[in-house]
């Protein structure tokens, strides 16, 4: 049986290959493999100051809903520090506050040396956060409520208690004393200015001698304990009012968890230290989020001058 065949037509010209073959003496070459990391991957650059990401629950939260929730964590509820013009703006009455002693700036008495001077410190500090000391005090209005308001700044050398501070909080609790108004004072700090020494100390004793002569005239004090309080200020006049609030998770103590547990040689308790474990102790009061802190101010001072307000009006 006979194969059959089939011839290819050509159209008349050659057809180039599609690929062209490479010269017969041409040697095969091999492509280096690029490492992972050579190539720089792009990504899109977040401006700073947008966002900031929660200590507690790591979400990255927008500033400005930060702000607007009083720099508590819409998620989980974490307090961060705020200054203290950003505590009294969020108390106070529109343009009630009338600061006092704002000039008022420490003296390096001891003459305090080392990396940096004092001086260079304090220097530093007012630069850094406007302030003259770690508090403002003045007078405002809270409602229809006038108060004689002290709060402190953790962002001064770490709200420490100078005599300054001592100066400032002792004056305000007289002004409140002699024209019968509440006190409410707000604590961060670390405890007694280290700089000044005896001179720091001192303030404990001033301040709660201030106080005392402010309850005698049966006045009331409101002690706010936010993170931290610590040491000197925890010993004197932030333990020492009518009414003691605090912000949640809050750490209150004298000394440091380790120094105490040194010193007693026992195993500290879970969540020492902290504002939910010194309520269940009866150290503090009641613990009061930021954005209730106001509302709930309100209530205090009109169950607190109740009596003065009943005296006033049967006279």
């Amino acid at each position: 049986m006979a194969t059959t065949s089939f011839t290819k037509k050509s159209l008349g010209f050659d057809v180039e290959p599609a690929v062209t073959p490479p010269p017969a003496n041409a040697e095969p070459t091999f492509l280096k493999k690029p490492k992972l990391g050579a190539q720089k991957q792009r990504r899109k650059d977040i401006p700073e100051g947008l966002w900031t990401k929660c200590p507690k629950c790591e979400t990255m939260v927008f500033d400005k809903e930060l702000d607007e929730n009083l720099k508590v964590c819409p998620k989980c509820g974490h307090h961060f520090s705020v200054s203290a013009r950003e505590r009294i703006h969020s108390l106070v009455e529109t343009c009630s506050f009338e600061e006092m002693d704002a000039e008022m700036t420490s003296v390096d008495v001891l003459q305090f040396t080392g990396v940096a001077s004092y001086k260079e410190k304090l220097e530093a500090y007012q630069k850094t956060t406007q302030l003259k000391d770690a508090v403002i005090t003045g007078l405002g209005k809270i409602g229809e409520f006038r108060v004689g308001l002290g709060v402190m700044d953790f962002a001064f050398l770490g709200g420490s208690m100078g005599s300054v501070v001592g100066e400032k909080l002792t004056r305000l609790i007289e002004t409140a004393t002699d024209r019968g108004l509440p006190v409410i004072i707000i604590s961060t700090s670390g405890g007694a200015r280290m700089y000044e020494g005896m001179f720091s100390l001192m303030q404990m004793a001033k301040t709660c001698a201030a106080l005392a002569y402010h309850a005698k005239a049966r006045l009331p004090c409101i002690s706010v304990l936010t993170h931290p309080t610590t040491a000197g200020v925890m010993a004197s006049y932030a333990s020492v009012g009518d009414l003691i609030l605090a912000e949640p998770a809050a750490m209150i103590g004298f000394a440091g968890p380790r120094v105490i547990k040194d010193t007693t040689q026992a195993e500290l308790p879970p969540g020492f230290q902290t504002a939910e474990f010194l309520l269940d102790h009866g150290l503090i009061d009641a613990i009061v989020p930021r954005k209730e802190l106001r509302e709930r101010l309100l209530y205090y001072l009109d169950f607190l001058t109740e009596g003065r307000r009943q005296t006033a009006a049967l006279a």
